[in-house]
């Protein structure tokens, strides 16, 4: 098989993936709580997962603060050795697994609810039956789509899923906030985007 039809081949398997994530009124449910918790109660989002789910998780915290939602990576490694010590009552957790048996954020959700038992988990995975679906308040499924890795291992078609539905809720967010241009631009004072949030 040549490159260029491999490639065409990813391209349209990932297309596809993403075409497929189950759009479920959990969204709304998901959107609902992150502007109740950061918005209206003052608290912000904690983003967390292991290995490449740590990557877009991070990923996720940083456009939620550029848009309005005050948001950060918590790594749940750190988070077992003092880190934990981040969160506030009124914060809301947002947490990305595709196998949903991370041991690391399955114990993440333990320390937290020793610590804050109100807090609600918002969980994206590939796994709608595991644990960490059954643990969460709010269960957003990938779908489940193959890795086009050809091995099936690494981790790539999952985590494209994982980007994309973190715009999701980025974007609804925005909407659901009435986030505008205006505040945009109070957050983005150097380069092109903050250039063009003002107009110029």
């Amino acid at each position: 098989m040549d490159v260029k039809t491999k490639i065409t081949e990813i391209l349209e398997a990932e297309s596809a993936a993403i075409r497929n994530i189950p759009v479920t009124d959990d969204y709304e449910r998901a959107v609902e709580l992150i502007v109740r918790q950061v918005k209206q109660k003052g608290g912000k989002l904690v983003t967390s997962g292991m290995g490449k789910c740590g990557q877009i998780a991070d990923n996720i915290a940083t456009t939620f603060s550029s848009t309005g939602i005050p948001a950060i990576y918590l790594h749940p490694s750190e988070a077992q050795h003092g880190d934990l010590g981040v969160l506030q009552p009124n914060d809301v957790m947002l947490l990305l697994s595709n196998s949903g048996r991370t041991s690391e954020i399955l114990a993440l959700i333990e320390l937290t609810r020793d610590l804050y038992p109100q807090i609600s988990f918002i969980v994206i995975t590939g796994n709608r039956d595991s644990e960490l679906a059954r643990m969460a308040t709010v269960c957003l499924w990938t779908g489940g789509s193959p890795e086009v890795c050809p091995l099936g291992l690494t981790p790539t078609t999952s985590t494209t899923m994982m980007t994309v539905m973190g715009d999701v809720l980025v974007v609804n967010t925005m909407i659901a906030s009435g986030f505008t241009r205006e505040e945009y631009a109070l957050r983005h004072h150097g380069g092109y985007l903050g250039e063009k949030s003002r107009g110029r």
